[in-house]
C-alpha cells in the first residue's frame, strides 16, 4: 500500500494555540480547524531531514513564518485515511513561535482563516474536530517535557 506523509505544527505562544481553518477547497477537511501542514514533497532533493524541512516549509508558505533555527519537539504519529480514501501517515511536531513573528494568511487557497485558542477552549469546542484537538494535546505535552 502506498501513502502519504504529512506533517502538521502545532504552534504555541503563551497560553494559546495557533490554528488555521483549512481553505474550502481542500481535499481533506475543507473548511475545518487544523494545525499548520501539508505533505512531504517528493520532489525536493534529499540530504536534509525531511520531516523538519517539510515542516518549516509548510508553514512559511502557508502563514509566512520563518522557522529555521527553531526547536521542533515531536508530538506524535497517527495514521488515517483522507475523505477520498487516501492512506496518510501524520507527524505532529511542536514548537513555540519566535517573538515578534506575526502569522499571516499566505496561502489563501489553503488557508481560509488564522485562530488562536486556548487548550481548555479547544477541548470545549465542539466544531474542533478529535484529530485537531488530539495533536495540540501531544504538542502541548511534548513542550512541557523541553527544559526551560
Amino acid at each position: 500500500m502506498k501513502y502519504a506523509i504529512n506533517v502538521d505544527v502545532a504552534l504555541h505562544r503563551g497560553d494559546k494555540w495557533l490554528l488555521i481553518v483549512r481553505g474550502l477547497n481542500e481535499e481533506h477537511a475543507a473548511g475545518r480547524l487544523s494545525l499548520v501542514g501539508g505533505t512531504v514533497d517528493t520532489e525536493t532533493p534529499g540530504g536534509g531531514d525531511v520531516l523538519l524541512d517539510t515542516a518549516r516549509r509548510e508553514v512559511l508558505e502557508e502563514i509566512g513564518i520563518d522557522l529555521t533555527g527553531v526547536d521542533l519537539a515531536y508530538a506524535e504519529s497517527v495514521f488515517f485515511v483522507t475523505d477520498t480514501g487516501s492512506p496518510v501517515v501524520n507527524v505532529v511536531l511542536a514548537a513555540e513561535l519566535p517573538d515578534g513573528a506575526e502569522p499571516r494568511i499566505a496561502s489563501p487557497e489553503e488557508v481560509a482563516g488564522l485562530r488562536w485558542e486556548t487548550l481548555p477552549a479547544l477541548e470545549a469546542d465542539a466544531s474542533c474536530p478529535p484529530w485537531t484537538l488530539q495533536g495540540v494535546q501531544r504538542a502541548d505535552a511534548a513542550l512541557a517535557r523541553i527544559p526551560v
